[in-house]
Formats: structure tokens, sequence, C-alpha cells
């Protein structure tokens, strides 16, 4: 299977060096509108660089086209690679906007091919893990879920990071993540509330989630960090808790009435890997990813939400948002 990759960026270039690992999957080419980085991906990768995307899919025909390029420029790139028949895997999140990942969906269904949304927590191992404990049972009924995300300012490198307009800012390009995790294990979002601080070289956000089975999440993310880079999430049950720490390198703990508090060692592998894996052998297979297109946009659905409770002060109802009913998801989407 022929895979052309867009975007040459830190991911872009992540995401090359994992294809020239996957068996069966040929890296036909790679494109960026910047030529040195192009050039420099595709010489790590013995690949063909390219400037032009319109070049690089009539020249090499890739089946799949992989886009990490930044978050405004997703629909553009899917609509086109969906209008020649390939499928496409897409960097998170979805879209800026609801209405642009409508389209992007609607364009792959259209044309009958894949879209495939990389958020990648989904394939650590810490967070699948506990995603399959809750579920089964392992610590009762959730009440509450804490989630922490810190990472360094990413405008500093990037200029379109800093503009809010492009990607959506702390929100909607990093704790994404953490959206995206805790309605896997707890489902559909009844309401949201937010709040947030910053400065021009930092940005904070605490949203609080309510679920419509009664849980309660806090998430908390910031750019600016001046340390590691941080993860956490901790929830707690009925007969139980759960909880894993970055600083806590490879492990998951699992506290219960008859445990009093087991660490468990898990892999660290690169996530990337087995998400690049997986997409493929869902569009070998025809089998559904462990995300929906629709679970994706839901995510960005409830990072608009935050960033509306945050300029108004209020709590936002999701139900009351703009994704129509036929685009809704099970609540055991991606379980």
């Amino acid at each position: 299977m022929k895979v052309a990759v867009i975007g040459c960026g830190t991911m872009g270039e992540a995401h090359a060096r994992e294809w020239i690992r996957i068996h069966g999957v040929h890296l036909a080419g790679v494109c960026d509108p910047i030529a040195e980085k192009a050039a420099k991906v595709a010489g790590v990768c013995r690949t063909d660089a390219f400037c032009s995307f319109d070049e690089m899919m009539s020249t090499v025909k890739p089946d799949v086209v992989d886009i990490c390029l930044p978050t405004h420029m997703h629909k553009e790139y899917t609509v086109r690679a969906a209008e020649l028949g390939k499928h496409v895997i897409c960097e998170k999140p979805i879209s800026n906007t609801v209405a642009d990942g409508l389209e992007m969906i609607d364009a792959c269904k259209r044309h009958g091919v894949g879209l495939y949304i990389g958020h990648v927590t989904r394939f650590g191992r810490q967070y699948s893990d506990a995603h399959k404990k809750i579920k089964s049972g392992a610590i009762g009924n959730v009440g509450i879920a804490h989630t922490r995300r810190y990472g360094g300012y990413p405008g500093i490198r990037k200029e379109w990071y800093a503009d809010r307009k492009l990607s959506g800012g702390v929100i909607m390009d990093l704790m994404i993540h953490d959206i995206d995790f805790v309605c896997w294990v707890l489902g559909d979002v009844q309401s949201v509330f937010a709040q947030a601080a910053g400065t021009d070289r930092m940005e904070y956000a605490l949203v609080t989630l309510r679920f419509e089975n009664g849980a309660i999440a806090n998430l908390e993310s910031m750019w600016g960090y001046t340390g590691p880079f941080t993860t956490r999430f901790e929830f707690a049950g009925s007969e139980g808790l759960i909880r894993s720490h970055s600083d806590e390198s490879g492990t998951l703990t699992l506290h219960t009435a008859t445990n009093k508090g087991h660490a468990e060692q898990v892999d660290r592998y690169i996530n990337q890997h087995w998400e690049l894996m997986h997409f493929i052998d869902c569009i070998r297979s025809g089998n559904q990813a462990v995300i929906a297109p629709e679970e994706a946009l839901r995510n960005v659905e409830i990072a608009h939400a935050a960033l509306q409770s945050i300029e108004t002060g209020k709590r936002v109802v999701v139900s009351d948002q703009m994704i129509p009913a036929k685009h809704a998801i099970s609540k055991e989407a991606g379980a």
C-alpha cells in the first residue's frame, strides 16, 4: 500500500519515520511548500520530495494521504484527497470548526474513502489499559475524573499556534487529547463550563465536563509550562481509583478496597507507530477504527463549547450545539 505524507514539520517527519517501519507500506512521497523541509524528510526516509500536492498525487499515485498540516488546512486537503479517491489519515483535531469537520466527513463518505483522525492518546498503553479496566468495572461507577496536560509554548517555534483563529489555542490543540480520552471512557457530555488565563507566552485552561451518566471531569491544560512535558489522569469510582502520571514512568496504578495500590508496569512504545498500523489495518480489512470521525468531530464541538463558556462566563449545554442527528454516535463508539 502506497502512502504519501503532506506536511513535513515535527509530526509529518515523525509519521514518515514510522511509515518506513510498517510492513507492506511504501512511503511513496512527502510534500511541503518549504522545499528544505520536504527534502530533509525525504532524505531521512529515502523517498521523493515534492513542494506541490498536485504534482505528488499525479506522480506517485498513493492509496493513502497522511495529512500532517496545521489544523486550519485539514479540510482543504482532506476534501482534495477524497475527490481523488484516496483514503485520508489526518492529525487531530479533525478541524477548527464543526462545519469544516462535517464537510470532511461528508466528502469522504461521498467518494467512498476512509477518514481516520489521529487521536494518538487512544494508542498510549496507560490510556488504553485504563479505558479497558474502567469499562470492565474494575473501579465501579466513575464519579470524578481529573486530567492534566502541560507543555511548552509552541507559538515560539511556529507562529500559527499563536493565532487562535488558526490553532484554536490550548483547548483545541492540547486539551483535545484529554477531551477525547474522557469521552471515550465516560460517554456523552451534557454540559461544559470553562475558565482560562494567559499572557502572550502562556495559556491555561480549566474545563469541567458533566456527563449524561452523572460523572464530572475536570481537565487542565497549559502552554508555557517551564517544566518537562507533563500528563496525568485519575478516575475515582464507587469501588476504587485508577491513575497515571508521566513522572511515574510507565506505570498505571489501581486502588480498590481489597488492593491498597497496585502499580502495573506498562510498555512504553511509539504511540504513532501503533496508531498508523491500526489505520492501515482498517483500510485493508474494512473494519471500523477505534475512533470514528464523528467522535473526533464531537471533540471539536466540546472544545468550542468550552471556548463559548470562557467568553460568556456561563455553562454551555452541549446538546444545544451544531452536530445534526444523522451524525450522532453511539455511547459505545470506539469502545
